[in-house]
């Protein structure tokens, strides 16, 4: 990292403003090569300076340029930020400029890498750089601003502390036996302090669930046979005419995908082909998708017209949708009802409505907010781990805990549960970044958009 990186920073395109940052040991000399203005390399941190970007003695645009010098920066290194006049040809000039002065191009996410690297935040605040970035709602705003601020991390640490505890009180057992002012440490004490980590755990756990809805949405399956009104009811949904809607079978083909915001979460929508048996290559493509896609929801609306008897197929998809979150959604309650779903009215939660007529559209929306408890969502401290990655290390640490609360009930040796211990803190550490591979980071980091 002994080398000077820029990039755009701001979306590439028409605008008032564009911005160019650059990081780095010789930042504020090589900006100062293009500047003309005040000498920045006399400036003071945290300053702004008007002047022009120049090439040959030749004003390229008039600019306002922020000087901030390590350590109290993003990288904790020199960090010049150009603000130009906004235009793709005005600011890729610029950046021009500098990489024509020896500054490299920096990639994807290279400034919140060296952020990391150098200390200034760790692995789960550097991941929540792009959650705050890329949220949709003022909810996924919140959660993503709570783990930039540290407050996830403080949870990792507690949880750290307290294994560090243990293993701190067994090793002075071990080689300090003569200090009978130190509490020994046996598998009786160890029990309800691994029972505690072990709850912490979980309860962690159960709220990261309602952290990933928050963040990615959920995945919102529109299922039933052909005709009975799902195209209408997603297009319902979204208030805009997403899909084609006719009285001929099989209309929708191929999945028809849209979003709607419910109480601060995203639902992510998909229309689906009509499920029945068909000669049609490209009809029978898209019914097989349909049936995939139950496996894969979170929640599935299963349509069913009033106007039909149930068939077989209805009954083995309801029957497949108990363990699932789901809603059997009776449509064209406008036309006479021959559906009888009497036998499913305890297991299965059912909305009436008129897709057609916009009729019990509200009575939808709030069954799905009961279904996923977002009312109760709303009102907690918004403290989850979001992501994939952290959330698998932390199912890891429990499966750790879980076999040395095996070894306790076995009265394995303390020094043999110890090796356990350490490794489950070492766990715990890869979640904030303590301990990471290059290949990890690299991988994370490329994820990012440029400049960021």
């Amino acid at each position: 990292m002994e080398d000077t990186i820029a990039a755009i920073s701001t979306a590439l395109g028409v605008g008032a403003i564009s911005i160019i940052r650059v990081s780095g040991t010789n930042a504020i000399q090589k900006v100062n090569q293009i500047f003309k203005g005040a000498n920045l390399e006399n400036a003071e941190t945290h300053t702004i300076h008007y002047g022009h970007i120049i090439e040959d003695n030749v004003p390229i645009d008039e600019v306002l340029v922020s000087i901030m010098r390590n350590p109290k920066t993003f990288t904790t290194e020199d960090i010049v930020e150009i603000n130009c006049h906004g235009g793709i040809a005005t600011t890729k000039k610029i950046l021009e400029l500098l990489l024509q002065n020896g500054v490299r191009l920096a990639e994807p996410g290279e400034f919140t890498k060296r952020a990391f690297l150098n200390g200034r935040i760790d692995l789960l605040e550097a991941e929540s750089v792009m959650d705050v970035i890329s949220a949709k709602t003022e909810s996924s705003r919140k959660m993503a601003m709570n783990q930039l601020a540290g407050k996830v991390s403080t949870l990792i640490h507690n949880l750290r502390q307290k294994i560090v505890d243990i293993l701190a009180n067994i090793e002075v057992n071990i080689d300090y036996p003569e200090y009978e002012d130190i509490e020994e440490m046996t598998l009786s004490l160890m029990k309800p302090r691994i029972d505690e980590i072990e709850k912490e755990i979980r309860h962690i756990l159960k709220e990261s669930e309602n952290g990933k809805l928050l963040k990615e949405g959920i995945q919102t399956s529109i299922i039933g046979r052909p005709n009975v009104g799902k195209s209408s009811l997603l297009n319902a949904l979204l208030e805009e005419e997403k899909a084609i809607v006719t009285e001929i079978e099989g209309t929708t083909r191929d999945t028809v995908e849209g979003q709607i915001i419910l109480d601060g979460i995203v639902l992510n929508m998909i229309d689906t082909a009509g499920i029945r048996e068909t000669e049609d290559i490209v009809e029978k493509i898209g019914v097989e998708k349909s049936r995939k896609l139950i496996e894969n929801s979170e929640l599935v609306l299963y349509v069913i017209n009033q106007n039909q008897e149930l068939n077989e197929e209805d009954r083995n998809i309801i029957d497949q949708l108990v363990s699932k979150n789901h809603i059997l959604v009776v449509n064209k309650i406008d036309l006479p009802s021959i559906t009888n779903l009497s036998e499913y009215e305890e297991k299965h939660p059912i909305i009436y409505m008129s897709a057609l007529e916009n009729k019990g559209i509200e009575e939808l929306k709030e069954k799905i907010k009961e279904l996923f408890h977002m009312n109760q969502m709303e009102n907690k401290d918004m403290t989850y781990l979001t992501n994939a990655r952290s959330i698998a290390i932390l199912k890891n640490v429990l499966v750790s805990i879980e076999e040395i609360k095996k070894g306790i009930e076995e009265n394995q040796p303390i020094d043999m549960l110890e090796i356990d211990l350490k490794e489950t803190w070492n766990l715990l550490g890869e979640i904030i970044g303590e301990k990471y591979q290059e290949e990890l980071l690299d991988h994370l980091f490329s994820q990012f958009c440029v400049g960021k």
